[in-house]
């Protein structure tokens, strides 16, 4: 779960009212005064263009250790999971300052990561270690099966799905833009 009250004072010392921030991402100020208020877990595509407004990481906003630890012991990762409980990304990093994310994401059987596309500034680069991932770049479906490894910029409108029978694995390298 996101943490709400971080992503108001975030929003206020970039200086975004909500208003601001709502025209900027496309959303209803409704909606990221609810999301803020912790009534709200956002989906990952309203998830990704808050944090693309605001110029931050996927990883900043969520809930956590915030420590910058060079060791990350599989019993301290996070688990971030946004409105979609079928959908479990694990951080395999604990610095939030820098321009990569680094995540486990794993999606159970059937279920996509996201219905929408999503596009944003940086690039992605990810291997599948368990099951088959498919990867929608706008119009273009790759399938990947286990081993099987992807890279491309981020601001081609992408998601992925899960098609097989058994959850799907994989490590994921992003960049981010930040200031």
């Amino acid at each position: 779960m996101i943490q709400g009250e971080r992503l108001r004072e975030l929003r206020k010392q970039r200086n975004f009212t909500l208003q601001a921030l709502a025209a900027q991402t496309g959303l209803s100020p409704s909606l990221l005064s609810q999301i803020e208020r912790g009534l709200v877990d956002p989906t990952v595509s309203t998830f990704w263009k808050i944090c693309t407004s605001l110029n931050v990481p996927l990883t900043y906003l969520f809930e956590g250790v915030d420590e910058d630890r060079v060791v990350v012991r599989k019993n301290q990762r996070r688990k971030i999971q946004l409105s979609d409980e079928k959908v479990k990304y694990h951080e395999l990093t604990s610095n939030r300052s820098g321009k990569l994310d680094f995540l486990m994401v794993e999606i159970q059987a059937g279920e996509m990561k996201e219905a929408e596309l999503v596009a944003h500034s940086g690039e992605e680069c990810g291997i599948v270690l368990q099951g088959e991932l498919i990867v929608i770049l706008r119009d273009q479906e790759i399938h990947l099966q286990e081993g099987d490894s992807i890279h491309f910029s981020s601001t081609t409108p992408h998601r992925y799905v899960n098609p097989g029978s058994e959850a799907s694995l994989s490590i994921w390298a992003m960049t981010t833009s930040l200031i």
